[in-house]
């Protein structure tokens, strides 16, 4: 069946009867494991925070907008609890991975939290390494003024009197500091290929398991949080169970193996359209925007920058907002357009649609990182923008 138009995206039957009419050729036939492979997987804490990912991770977590947070981040940063929120990066400098040792110990010393003080015990009980230097944490070319949000280890004389939401944000950044310090996760993993023998052809299925042998940095990094991460849902510790036991099942095959069906089922779905944005998705989606550019050339040139900068996003956001084109639900902080914004967008898409397309905002950082290099005039560069502008706006003068 496969590529069949009688598929939709390979993945199931568009109707119901042609998905029973296979069901009933294959009934009854012998299938055996044609392919088995095992292997170990490891998978690292992820990258430290910058402020649109901890603003992504806030809107998840605590549903508060990307301003409240940077809010909330600034006046950590205030109490010298955490180091300066405005970044882009998330790795550390190799100066600061050198004395690193001073963050730990402080955040020891100071932070009268039992569940981390429990997974500081465990650094040291199990004398994992601290230097971090030569990991993908450490990265001096991907850092321009400053590098990621980490606990400084100071600060402490300020805590007690701390909101309990600055304190629960304060705990995430925490915890994301700590995982980079923890060994990585590691899965069992099998992958099976099974076929049936058909009267004219020969069926191909496969299936996989994966289960997490040793937790490593999830052991801070909870699968709850991790799970949330790629598609905002938790973890169903009854699934996991599930997983285990399939994985079990799968480990005792072996290659040629003939193997019982015992049943078929069909199962009934629909196509579901992408999630909306939330608050905190949009600014990943903003810092991101050069990965919708085709062009390599300019891709490269909006990378790292995307839509706005680390301390603008949420204002844009919070404008966007306050002049009503877009709605921002309070409880899930899902955003919506308003009619208004809507209109908005279809004069642009019709009169100038280039507007809309981060492909612009890349031509113009290429041609400011030109003027930069002095590979070309800023008045070449003024020209062709003036040119652009008056091309769009008939009869407009712009002095600039």
């Amino acid at each position: 069946m496969f590529e069949s138009n009688k598929l939709y995206n390979e993945s199931g039957f568009k109707k119901e009867d042609d998905a029973k009419q296979f069901i009933q050729s294959i009934q009854g036939k012998i299938a055996k494991i044609a392919n088995l492979k095992k292997s170990k997987q490891k998978e690292n804490a992820p990258l430290l925070f910058n402020l649109a990912e901890i603003q992504n991770q806030c809107t998840k977590r605590f549903k508060i907008k990307p301003d409240e947070t940077l809010e909330i981040i600034q006046n950590l940063y205030e109490k010298k609890l955490v180091t300066y929120p405005r970044t882009d990066a998330r790795v550390l400098s190799t100066a600061v991975a050198k004395e690193i040792t001073k963050n730990l110990n402080g955040i020891a010393r100071g932070y009268k939290d039992e569940e981390v003080q429990g997974y500081i015990r465990k650094m040291v009980d199990e004398k994992y390494s601290t230097n971090i230097i030569k990991t993908k944490y450490v990265n001096d070319s991907k850092i321009t003024d400053h590098y990621a949000i980490i606990p400084t280890g100071q600060g402490y004389e300020n805590y007690n009197n701390l909101p309990e939401l600055h304190k629960k944000v304060y705990k995430v950044i925490v915890s994301r500091f700590l995982a980079i310090f923890y060994p990585p996760a590691e899965y069992n993993k099998i992958q099976v290929t099974v076929e049936i023998e058909d009267e004219k052809t020969i069926e191909t299925f496969n299936c996989s398991g994966k289960v997490c042998i040793n937790k490593g940095f999830l052991e801070i990094l909870k699968p709850e949080e991790k799970k949330s991460t790629k598609n905002g849902e938790k973890v169903d510790n009854s699934q996991e169970e599930g997983k285990q036991n399939d994985l079990e099942i799968l480990k005792n095959l072996k290659k040629g193996q003939e193997v019982e069906i015992r049943n078929f089922e069909v199962k009934e779905a629909e196509t579901s359209p992408p999630t909306r944005y939330n608050s905190g998705s949009i600014i990943l989606a903003m810092e991101n925007a050069g990965k919708l550019i085709e062009e390599e050339e300019l891709r490269e040139q909006i990378k790292g920058a995307g839509i706005g900068t680390s301390a603008t996003r949420a204002e844009i956001m919070k404008k966007l907002e306050k002049i009503k084109y877009i709605e921002i639900n309070t409880k899930t902080q899902i955003i919506t357009p308003t009619k208004k914004g809507e209109l908005i967008y279809d004069i642009v898409y019709q009169s100038m649609p280039d507007m809309l397309n981060p492909k612009l905002t890349a031509s113009w950082e290429k041609g400011l990182d030109m003027v930069a290099k002095k590979e070309i005039e800023p008045k070449e560069f003024m020209g062709k923008l003036e040119k652009y502008i008056y091309s769009k706006f008939d009869r407009l003068v712009v002095k600039i």
